[in-house]
């Protein structure tokens, strides 16, 4: 079910990028380094956290001035032997307060993700991430924003919720 459902998400992705440069959209590539929080619940034994230095590399494409489709890499933590990163794709929405898209903005992001985690061998789960962001546009074509992700897996009896809060820079093309 959820590979039907991660390679039904691809798909319409791709439509949706396909109908977006035929229309003159931009791309964009974007950083983003920040703050992990890690909270982990195993069946049977307790629960922990701990945070560490997280960061994505994100790229897409707006399709308009208000909606994108991305692919997103995200390293949410690596410490001690521990590892938990993912690949996704989804939709990002926003909305720019000044002219030509230049100024303050807020986004949201939703999608669908692989969540890799690795202790002493390596476990994937394919779950929903989502985000909210505000930032500035100092121009067209760079931007900087703060942003809260929420990503999730479960690992059979591991229950693993990772938040994000990230400074990122976004370059557009």
């Amino acid at each position: 079910m959820k590979k039907i459902l991660v390679l039904s998400a691809a798909l319409a992705l791709a439509g949706l990028s396909t109908s977006a440069m035929a229309a003159g959209g931009q791309g964009f590539a974007r950083v983003e380094v920040g703050n992990s929080d890690v909270d982990v619940d195993v069946s049977g034994l307790g629960s922990g956290s701990d945070s560490d230095t997280g960061y994505s590399l994100r790229g897409g494409y707006y399709f308009n001035d208000n909606f994108a489709v991305e692919g997103a890499y995200n390293s949410l933590y690596d410490q001690d032997g521990a590892e938990l990163t993912s690949f996704g794709v989804g939709l990002m929405a926003k909305k720019s307060f000044g002219a030509n898209n230049s100024g303050f903005f807020i986004d949201g992001r939703i999608g669908v993700e692989r969540v890799k985690g690795d202790v002493d061998g390596s476990d994937t789960s394919t779950e929903p991430y989502y985000g909210v962001g505000a930032g500035y546009d100092f121009s067209e074509s760079f931007g900087l924003s703060l942003n809260y992700d929420f990503h999730s897996a479960d690992f059979d009896g591991v229950s693993v919720d990772a938040d994000t809060l990230n400074l990122a820079g976004e370059f557009r093309f």
